[in-house]
């Protein structure tokens, strides 16, 4: 039986990194808003003789998450891998000054959608032996600017960790992955004035990561 991984946000950045790093030892389900990244990546992947199903979803869409899940149990029956990189990082700005649109849209991405996926595929998950969630933690909670970015994704990592916890005894298997600093478009937004040389490449970090899998 080919191992199923559904990768959430997985059309740049570590997500389609770690996605193209996992084929074809998994066939790739893969979710994100911008198709034409994508269908990029499928290109990829179909380059290293890999398969994937390309969902151009947007996952704080509540009924397109619902029908991808039961889509995923009627063709397949379950999931090995749960592969979780969608984020919105918000413009940093002072506390004062969060703008309320993208207050919540970080909580519609970061802590809403988080939550009801962990709802519709931990019975996916159940379905398969050894099957696992993973994150990827970026503590930004408290610092300056990161308020709504930090708050959104403290609250994400305490739901994710509230939920391996749970799932310790008898699964699915949740774990969470410390990336080191890489240069991907988010964080050049974090850090317009970083030098990007001393940084790691992103599809050698997304290798590392998805090797610790």
């Amino acid at each position: 039986m080919t191992r199923l991984a559904l990768v959430t946000g997985a059309s740049r950045g570590l997500g389609a990194a770690m996605a193209e790093a996992l084929a074809p030892e998994y066939h790739i389900l893969a979710v994100a808003r911008t198709v034409g990244a994508l269908e990029e990546l499928d290109d990829r992947i179909q380059a290293k003789d890999g398969a994937a199903t390309l969902a151009p979803l947007d996952v704080t869409d509540d009924g397109a998450m619902q029908h991808l899940c039961r889509s995923v149990h009627e063709r397949w029956g379950g999931l090995d891998l749960w592969l979780h990189t969608a984020i919105h990082a918000a413009p940093l700005t002072p506390a004062q000054m969060i703008d309320q649109k993208d207050w919540e849209r970080s909580v519609a991405v970061n802590v809403d959608a988080t939550r009801r996926l962990i709802v519709y595929v931990a019975p996916l998950l159940a379905a398969r032996e050894g099957a696992r969630a993973v994150f990827l933690e970026d503590d930004r909670a408290g610092q300056p600017f990161f308020g709504s970015y930090g708050a959104t994704k403290a609250a994400q990592m305490a739901l994710v960790r509230s939920w391996a916890a749970e799932s310790r005894r008898h699964g699915p298997e949740v774990r969470l992955l410390q990336p080191q600093p890489v240069h991907t478009a988010l964080r050049a937004r974090f850090f317009p004035g970083e030098e990007r040389e001393r940084l790691v490449s992103t599809r050698a970090e997304g290798a590392r990561l998805a090797a610790l899998i």
